[in-house]
């Protein structure tokens, strides 16, 4: 289809990709965490972080060399996830976190209790919900 892409250049395949609908951004990531269902979790320090997003799908591409080490999931990053489900818990938002509330909200400008209707409607699925706001 590009008759040898390996010599393409890089500024006309970016051309190629955004005529077809195709957006790519590069992130500035600092570490990438990706825990496994064993108990393990491979990560990545300074790995460079490519989000391509085409026509409302996103795929993230990740390069680097990760370490491996057990899950440290319940500490650090892990407790924001336990105050969510402590917050869910003491009824603050049912079973929708309220950050998920509040992001669809900005995102849509609709109230509160309108995008928590809208997630309970797409099971917490946020960008089905902001799509059924906007």
């Amino acid at each position: 289809m590009f008759g040898g892409g390996g010599g393409m250049n890089p500024r006309k395949m970016k051309q190629m990709m955004k005529q077809m609908g195709i957006d790519v951004e590069e992130i500035d990531a600092e570490e990438v965490v990706i825990r496994t269902g064993d108990g393990e979790e491979l990560v990545f320090d300074d790995a460079d972080v490519t989000r391509m997003d085409a026509r409302g799908q996103q795929t993230y591409q990740i390069i680097g060399n990760p370490e491996e080490r057990e899950s440290t999931a319940g500490t650090g990053a892990g407790e924001a996830e336990a105050e969510a489900e402590t917050e869910a818990e003491e009824g603050g938002a049912g079973e929708i976190p309220a950050s998920d509330i509040e992001i669809v909200a900005q995102r849509t400008g609709a109230s509160e209790d309108e995008a928590r209707a809208a997630l309970e409607e797409t099971g917490g699925d946020l960008a089905a919900a902001v799509e059924k706001l906007e």
